[in-house]
């Protein structure tokens, strides 16, 4: 029995798309082990969000000996209280975004700092499920690799922090005229109460909400050192 015209060709493309394919998510898995390992050890230069930023972008490298340990107690009360002890993903938050989601109005998501700062090295602003899925993998890849340290250290550098501003440290000149070094507590609060939306947030003269949210942050912040919530990044 012969077979039918043009069943060959479709066959040799099936299997030169299925190479390619092949070829593509091994380059992928090579390409982003390659930047986690470098960027263990060597400050991140630039990220995408940087270069999409149409303000332009100021920004500072600092390591984390080199930051008031306020400014990191101020952004584990205000984004992710649970740093220390998740594995990259806090399912109960991701679990009450997705109801309130449901029940409409504005969306808002349950990132961790690590999928944030999955998120701000190597991918781009915005939703979208391939986006997550992306933001999954390279999570997973910083906490195996990186540990909470690094990754505090990143996202306290790459973080946008205002209007063509990132990293605490830039941020602190910016309003405050002095190095992310010596922060007192409603300063950092103030700077971690901007985070989620920096281009809308004040943070010298906020009023309403941001002010609002500020306070509570200083307040949770005192907790956050007082209990040790933030052991995993100095032990």
């Amino acid at each position: 029995m012969g077979h039918r015209p043009g069943s060959g060709t479709r066959r040799s493309w099936r299997r030169r798309i299925a190479t390619w394919l092949a070829a593509g998510i091994a380059a992928f898995i090579a390409a982003s082990l390659f930047f986690v390992l470098l960027y263990k050890w060597v400050p991140v230069p630039i990220t995408p969000t940087m270069i999409m930023d149409p303000n332009g972008f100021s920004k500072d490298w600092t390591r984390l000996s080199q930051i008031d340990r306020t400014m990191v107690a101020a952004v584990i009360a205000g984004e992710d209280s649970k740093f220390c002890t998740h594995n990259g993903f806090d399912t109960a938050a991701i679990e009450r975004a997705w109801q309130r989601n449901q029940r409409g109005g504005r969306i808002r998501g349950g990132s961790t700092i690590s999928q944030q700062t999955a998120k701000n090295v190597f991918l781009w602003q915005g939703g979208g499920y391939f986006r997550k899925a992306l933001e999954a993998w390279f999570t997973v890849l910083i906490e195996q690799v990186w540990g909470k340290r690094r990754i505090m250290e990143v996202y306290l550098n790459v973080a946008e922090t205002g209007i063509g501003t990132y990293g605490v440290e830039a941020g602190a000149q910016r309003y405050y005229g002095h190095s992310a070094a010596r922060l007192a507590t409603v300063e950092a609060a103030r700077i971690a109460a901007a985070l989620p939306a920096p281009k809308k947030r004040e943070v010298i003269g906020a009023s309403g909400f941001t002010r609002r949210h500020g306070n509570a942050i200083a307040a949770r912040s005192t907790v956050v050192r007082r209990s040790d919530y933030d052991a995993c990044v100095y032990d």
